[in-house]
């Protein structure tokens, strides 16, 4: 990992963008620790707040929509510098919102301009991958987990000194924007316009296939997110200082995979490395549905993160490299089947759990995840994407 790492550092352009991943997460630790005093601030209870939520995925869906006009129109460089200060600025004025229709506003373009800024990230990584001859999206994933890690602790540490959250997230941002700009020249080198067709076609089974990993693999992170902590309280009787760390096994065996993910991809192959991530993240589940015990639970969240780490990185590439498909139209197809798995699986657990119980609801997602293998072993295009990357470098003789 070590290794990976430090060469992806050395490599300017590709860090200018791999920081840009990890721009929403730091934005996103702050923004969940400022939700409480938003509630109170603004008046909410739980149902409306839940509801305002829903805008956020909602202005992600009115981004998928508009992706192929305005990346037919607006280079990479150029929305990259100005869709990740727009959300910057965004989540300011979300956090310290005066009102509820200036923070319904801000939720709907935060989403908005959140998918429309992973198109142009992911396309871009996709671009610099084929010029350096190396795998770098997985990479690039990892420095959102490390950016969520490094703005959870932040948050703490600013709450410890009774620093406001509407004081942290102005910090947070202006130093982000610091960044961007200093980093304009290799951001804004990538001037690359995606012709995109005008209107969306009918996928193939291969492109609903791909979505189909994505939204089971979306969908095992939500419910890790959302249900991890609660199956430790109701099911484990754990005590209330545990609970976190089904979530923080996994987060941390996130963060360690997708940061050695590329070496491994580049080793083992795209689609060996979907079809084994799927059949760990169902052992994962396995583990935690019949553990009589905490550790033993921790260890299968651990199980669920590295068999989740490379999945969706594999995925996003994917998307880039559909024949007669743009990268903007294969992405769109892609994304949209993790929204579906990120916004309805918890909820389904939720259902689930409320009829039966909670160890029978995550059971549910042992057997999406073996679905999902199976149809990662059909997918033919998995196995294009490593035949053109074999006949590049060897990962150790790879020139930077």
């Amino acid at each position: 990992m070590i290794r990976n790492l430090l060469s992806f550092l050395k490599l300017k352009p590709a860090l200018a963008v791999g920081f840009l991943f990890s721009v929403s997460s730091l934005l996103f630790g702050t923004w969940v620790a400022s939700i409480p005093g938003i509630k109170y601030r603004l008046g909410f209870n739980d149902g409306s707040l839940g509801l305002s939520l829903l805008l956020s995925p909602l202005g992600a869906i009115t981004g998928m929509l508009l992706s192929t006009r305005v990346f037919s129109k607006v280079t990479l460089g150029r929305w990259m510098m100005a869709g990740y200060i727009a959300i910057c600025l965004i989540m300011v004025l979300q956090i310290n919102s005066a009102n509820r229709p200036m923070f319904w506003a801000c939720l709907y373009s935060y989403g908005l301009f959140s998918f429309l800024n992973g198109v142009s990230s992911n396309a871009t990584v996709n671009i610099l991958e084929k010029k350096y001859n190396r795998f770098m999206m997985s990479t690039c994933h990892g420095m959102y987990s490390l950016g969520g890690a490094v703005s959870a602790g932040l948050a703490a540490a600013l709450f410890a000194f009774h620093i406001a959250s509407g004081v942290q997230i102005l910090v947070v941002a202006a130093v982000i924007v610091v960044i961007i700009f200093s980093n304009r020249k290799h951001l804004l080198s990538n001037d690359h316009i995606i012709h995109s067709r005008s209107n969306f076609k009918f996928p193939s089974l291969t492109i609903l296939g791909i979505s189909f990993i994505c939204m089971v693999s979306f969908m095992a992170e939500g419910c890790v997110a959302d249900w991890s902590a609660l199956y430790f309280k109701e099911r484990l009787n754990a005590p209330h200082v545990l609970l976190s760390l089904g979530y923080a096994g996994f987060s941390v065996a996130m963060t360690v995979g997708r940061l050695n993910g590329d070496h491994l991809i580049a080793r083992i192959g795209s689609k060996k490395i979907v079809i084994a991530g799927c059949l760990l993240a169902a052992s994962g589940f396995l583990t935690v549905v019949l553990s009589p015990f905490i550790g033993l639970a921790i260890f299968g969240y651990m199980m669920i993160g590295f068999g989740c780490c490379c999945i969706v990185p594999v995925l996003f590439s994917a998307s880039a490299n559909i024949p007669g498909v743009s990268t903007v139209e294969g992405y769109a197809m892609v994304t949209t089947g993790g929204l579906i798995g990120f916004l309805t699986g918890p909820s389904v657990i939720g259902f689930i759990s409320e009829r039966a119980n909670l160890s029978r609801a995550l059971s549910l997602l042992i057997l999406m995840e073996l679905a999902a293998a199976i149809a990662a072993w059909q997918n033919p295009f998995l196995v294009k994407r490593d035949l053109a990357v074999k006949e590049e470098l060897p990962f150790d003789e790879q020139i930077y």
